[in-house]
């Protein structure tokens, strides 16, 4: 019995020695992270802890990542542009009077039209003093034809004694005159109708009953939605012959753009790179002049780590960061160097692994779990 009671005293003296003994209390020594209840939680390394039934209603997606090789990009801001050879535009040659060419009035901007359909009539708007010299001479001119007709009659009834040339000179003659009797009254009471060159959308409508406008005023603006250009400005020097294609981001999807070229001169410092697309019912549904990020595909290639651009989210240093899956239920943000590649997407060329998954659906939530 004595035996038992000192064995038990010397092992509670080894347990207390282990506990703590001279220079060292353990005292700094860092202890596992302690997860408290089962809810989502920051733990003290930094990590987030998300039950299985929290990253369901958070609609947590996770995408184990695959190296890949893709077109270098760089992302150049641009432009919607009006395509030339499907877009028209219609302008005064000279001072008018816009009126309204049917029952339904002047069409507004947003309209549809079609080649060829008249869009409006416009009067030609004339001063006291030009108006007065125009009908002056329409008087001469009627008088002229007047005596002109009387003159070709009486040729015609001595036809057989006239030689038939004189009375073809003097046919001519009120040929001229009628013509120019026509010029002159349509300047007077004539209007003119303005029709559209080419079919599509009306994107400026600057007419109104009534309005007088100015010689090379814009009146209307006609636009192929699904055939826009894209113009990109490199401020950087760029190899042109390097440039492939380039692609733009609407909203969830990338619109594919072909490079048209490069005018090979600097505006504003600045050196324009056309891009065009003609994907019917899938065009860039973009108003003119609208700005836009470009990201423009190179001939080389660079390999990495693509991922959706719903996965990077920033730390409170501002750093980019995705967050990685190491265990069913716990989550680590990681830095990570990124370069985009459709607008969509990125590559991630430093800061990741292959084969390690990360959060590509609800990457925000969790950054916000403190």
């Amino acid at each position: 019995m004595k035996r038992i009671i000192l064995c038990a005293g010397l092992l509670a003296g080894l347990n207390q020695f282990a506990v703590a003994h001279e220079g060292h209390d353990h005292a700094d020594e860092k202890k596992p992270a302690a997860i408290v209840g089962n809810t989502p939680q920051r733990l003290p390394d930094g990590a987030v802890f998300l039950p299985k039934s929290a990253q369901r209603g958070m609609g947590v997606l996770t995408l184990k990542t695959v190296e890949a090789e893709l077109p270098k990009t760089i992302e150049l801001p641009g432009r919607v542009i009006m395509d030339p050879h499907l877009g028209g535009r219609r302008n005064m040659k000279k001072k008018s009077r816009i009126e309204a060419a049917g029952a339904h009035g002047l069409p507004a901007a947003g309209s549809k039209v079609k080649k060829g359909e008249v869009l409006a009539w416009v009067v030609p708007s004339a001063g006291a003093i030009e108006r007065s010299n125009q009908a002056a001479l329409l008087a001469e001119l009627k008088a002229s034809q007047g005596l002109a007709e009387k003159r070709l009659n009486r040729l015609r009834e001595l036809a057989d004694t006239v030689p038939k040339k004189e009375i073809e000179v003097a046919e001519s003659e009120v040929a001229s005159l009628k013509g120019r009797l026509a010029a002159v009254g349509g300047g007077l009471s004539g209007r003119e109708v303005l029709v559209a060159p080419v079919a599509g959308i009306l994107a400026a409508s600057n007419a109104l009953v009534g309005q007088v406008v100015e010689p090379r005023e814009l009146i209307f603006e006609i636009i192929d939605p699904d055939s826009l250009h894209i113009e990109a400005t490199a401020y950087d020097p760029l190899a042109l012959d390097q440039v492939a294609a380039a692609t733009v981001a609407l909203g969830e999807r990338s619109v594919q753009l072909s490079y048209v070229g490069a005018p090979r001169r600097l505006r504003e410092q600045a050196l324009p790179l056309i891009f065009e697309n003609h994907a019917t019912g899938a065009g860039l549904t973009l108003p003119l002049g609208q700005p836009v990020k470009v990201q423009v595909s190179m001939k080389s290639t660079l390999r990495g780590l693509p991922l959706p651009m719903s996965a990077l989210t920033r730390n409170t240093a501002n750093q980019v960061i995705v967050w990685i899956k190491t265990e069913p239920e716990r989550f680590e943000a990681r830095a990570v160097q990124t370069q985009p590649i459709d607008g969509v997407r990125v590559m991630v060329s430093g800061g990741l692994k292959s084969g390690e998954r990360v959060v590509v659906q609800g990457a925000s939530l969790i950054s916000q779990i403190r």
